[in-house]
C-alpha cells in the first residue's frame, strides 16, 4: 500500500492536505465547542494551535495524512477529515478526526469525503479501513452503517477524554472486497 498527500475532488468536496498556509482557514470552523464535546482532545479556542500541531506532526512522521475539506459550490472551507494509522505493511488505514461546521452537516458533504477517502484508500492497495468514534456519539456510528462499514466491537475505557471521561471507543472496518457495494451506495445517495 502506498499512499500519498494529494487534492482528492469530486462535483461536490474538494479535500486539501493539511499544511501551515491552511492553519487560519480552519481555525474560525474549530472554534465550535460541540465539535470537541466527544473527542479525547480539544481544538477550539486556545486549544486549537496545539491540535492543528498534532495533526501536521502526524504528517511529518509519515502516519496520517489530514485534510482541509472545501465546499466545490462556493469555495468555503467547511471541516477536516485525515487517514491516520498508516500502516503500508499490513494494508490498512484509519479515516477520522472527521468533523465540519454546523451547516455541512447532514447532508451530501460527509458521503462525498468518504467516497474520496475510502475511494483513494483501496485504489491506493488498502486491505482495510477502520473507523471508529465515541460510544456516545450516535450521528457518527449511524453514518458509519449507512456507508456500509461494519461495526466490529467496543473497546472499553480506551481513552481518556480531555473532558475527565473515559471513552468507549466504538470499532468499525470496511474490507477491500466490500467497497464495490459501499460505493455504489454512496454513489446512489450523491446522485439523489
Amino acid at each position: 500500500m502506498q499512499i500519498d498527500a494529494r487534492i482528492l475532488e469530486n462535483d461536490i468536496v474538494r479535500l486539501e492536505p493539511l499544511t501551515e498556509a491552511r492553519r487560519e482557514a480552519l481555525r474560525p470552523l474549530a472554534a465550535e465547542a460541540e465539535l470537541w464535546a466527544l473527542t479525547s482532545i480539544r481544538g477550539d479556542g486556545t486549544h486549537f494551535d496545539a491540535w492543528f500541531d498534532l495533526m501536521l506532526a502526524g504528517q511529518a512522521r509519515g502516519d496520517q495524512i489530514s485534510h482541509l475539506v472545501r465546499r466545490q459550490s462556493d469555495g468555503a472551507v467547511i471541516g477536516h477529515s485525515a487517514y491516520l494509522g498508516i500502516t503500508p505493511d499490513h494494508r490498512r488505514l484509519e479515516v477520522g478526526w472527521t468533523w465540519y461546521c454546523a451547516e455541512a452537516r447532514g447532508g451530501k458533504v460527509n458521503p462525498a469525503c468518504k467516497h474520496l477517502l475510502l475511494g483513494n484508500a483501496f485504489d491506493a492497495g488498502a486491505e482495510r479501513v477502520e473507523l471508529k468514534t465515541h460510544h456516545r456519539n450516535l450521528r457518527s456510528q449511524n453514518a458509519m452503517l449507512k456507508m456500509g462499514a461494519t461495526k466490529e466491537g467496543t473497546l472499553r475505557h480506551h481513552l481518556l477524554c480531555w473532558t475527565g471521561e473515559w471513552r468507549d471507543s466504538v470499532y468499525f472496518s470496511m474490507l477491500r472486497d466490500e467497497w464495490p457495494a459501499a460505493r455504489a451506495g454512496l454513489e446512489a445517495r450523491l446522485s439523489a
